[in-house]
């Protein structure tokens, strides 16, 4: 089994392939859990997906999670956690507690206070991730208000 020491951490544009290449098997992943329609994607024509902050884990070379975050209120210091994902192949091995703690510290980094997101009911394994590491459950925001699949946690960074 591969060490978790071996992951890297790389901040990269919108436009990354190895990005695309995650989010995609992210999408088909939850497009098998929900009806299409109530996926939650990440518009990358809209100029503000530059406001982003996008990381693909690597392990070994290889591209194999990812994540990002989104200035929800620059006012209230709120951020967003989008589109986090680790490969079923490279699961078990710590890259997501590490790649959790590296997206907080890269919102502490830049200003921001606390961290919102959204998951789904049918995703355990997130709602366990989330909640190990101190997200606690708040009302759904934003877009989320009126899904029934969906679950939002909030985390006040220290």
């Amino acid at each position: 089994m591969s060490s978790v020491t071996e992951v890297k951490f790389v901040e990269v544009n919108p436009d990354n392939e190895d990005l695309h290449e995650l989010i995609n098997r992210l999408d088909e992943d939850l497009k098998v859990r929900y009806p299409h329609e109530m996926i939650y994607v990440v518009d990358f024509s809209d100029p503000k997906v530059h406001e982003m902050t996008f990381v693909v884990a690597y392990l070994s070379g290889k591209p194999v999670g990812c994540g990002a975050l989104r200035p929800l209120d620059s006012e209230s210091k709120v951020m967003e956690l989008k589109r986090f994902y680790v490969d079923p192949g490279s699961r078990k091995q710590g890259i997501a507690n590490k790649m959790l703690l590296h997206l907080e510290a890269r919102a502490m980094a830049a200003g921001y206070g606390e961290i919102k997101l959204e998951t789904g009911i049918k995703q355990p394994e997130a709602i366990a991730l989330y909640v190990k590491h101190g997200y606690r459950p708040i009302d759904l925001f934003g877009p989320y208000i009126a899904d029934p699949d969906s679950l939002c946690y909030g985390k006040i960074l220290s």
